[in-house]
């Protein structure tokens, strides 16, 4: 059963539209930040992300709680690898949250998680655990993530090309820069501009892209 609301999540989500994004938080992901939340919108739906997270908060139960209130989650594990700066240590965010979506899909059979990867060798590698369950390997393009997001939502009512998914990326990415400007922060990696280019990025798929 999925944990009560505390009031925190926005209440006019809808679960059944909902996807969880578990992906790396740094300025070279960027590019393909961007483009989840370009594809997750153009495929009807709407992403949800850690950075919504209050400060203060209870962290584990909260990342816990945004799970359960999405029908799908992606992980891209691009980024599981040793940080740069000493002390150099592996970077486990990602999949440990993934390990937590497959938990909660063991006892909720409702929700479907996504793998994503850069590397389909380095990924096995990494994470030989995952055998048997196929990863979508985007090679770190903007053309590759959208055709392997077509791929994960295949059954989604809307249906975009990559070139719809695009134009709309250009249109966004074009606007980064106002925004950042008029939330104060320095990158797209907080709760502010997330919001804000969610809401963007969801205007302009209505724009751009045909129902």
């Amino acid at each position: 059963m999925p944990p009560k609301r505390t009031g925190w999540l926005r209440r006019h989500d809808n679960p059944e539209k909902s996807v969880f994004l578990n992906v790396p938080y740094d300025a070279n992901f960027q590019r393909l930040f961007l483009g989840y939340v370009v594809g997750v919108h153009a495929f009807g739906m709407v992403p949800r992300t850690t950075l919504e997270i209050p400060g203060g908060a209870s962290r584990l139960e909260r990342i816990l709680e945004l799970i359960a209130q999405c029908r799908y989650s992606i992980h891209d594990l691009s980024r599981v690898e040793l940080s740069r700066f000493r002390p150099r240590v592996p970077r486990f965010n990602m999949p440990f949250e993934l390990g937590l979506a497959v938990a909660h899909a063991k006892l909720n059979r409702e929700h479907i998680f996504f793998v994503f990867g850069e590397n389909q060798e380095r990924l096995s590698r990494s994470i030989s655990d995952l055998a048997g369950t196929d990863p979508y390997i985007h090679r770190g393009t903007l053309v590759g993530l959208f055709a392997q997001l077509g791929n994960a939502f295949v059954r989604a009512e809307r249906q975009p090309n990559i070139r719809e998914m695009r134009a709309v990326y250009r249109e966004l990415r074009n606007s980064v820069g106002n925004i950042l400007k008029a939330s104060g922060s320095p990158a797209v990696f907080s709760a502010r501009p997330f919001q804000d280019i969610s809401t963007l990025a969801s205007a302009l798929v209505a724009r751009m892209i045909a129902s």
